[in-house]
């Protein structure tokens, strides 16, 4: 089944429409009008399923060694779920890890995410 057309990211107070631009065997992909948001979502099967989803941001912006020129700069944000292969752990159990882990960062983004990005451990 795939994912409905289009996909919606809200990104600071902005909502940002993404339509399909690609669809292929265990993959799909979408992007804004001005290609500054793509949304790529793939699948692959073998020992272990992977499931991941990756959403891309570009920008333009001074280059920061030419702060005369502009420049294009990208953002890349991974999720995926690597597990064994029909056995193990059903959807659901996986839904459930999402679900706690979404909630931890919800409840504490303050400190957990400012802190990954920041490079703390």
């Amino acid at each position: 089944m795939a994912y409905v057309d289009p996909q919606v990211i809200t990104v600071n107070a902005v909502a940002q429409s993404l339509a399909r631009v690609a669809s292929g065997t265990n993959s799909g992909s979408f992007q804004t009008n001005d290609g500054n948001f793509r949304l790529d979502v793939a699948h692959s099967y073998g020992k272990r399923a992977r499931h991941t989803l990756v959403v891309r941001q570009r920008k333009i912006a001074a280059d920061p060694l030419i702060s005369a020129n502009n420049a294009e700069f990208w953002m890349t944000m991974r999720l995926t779920f690597d597990v064994p292969s029909n056995q193990g752990f059903t959807v659901a159990e996986q839904k459930l890890l999402n679900d706690g882990v979404a909630v931890w960062l919800a409840a504490s983004s303050a400190n957990v995410v400012t802190r990954l990005l920041g490079g703390e451990n």
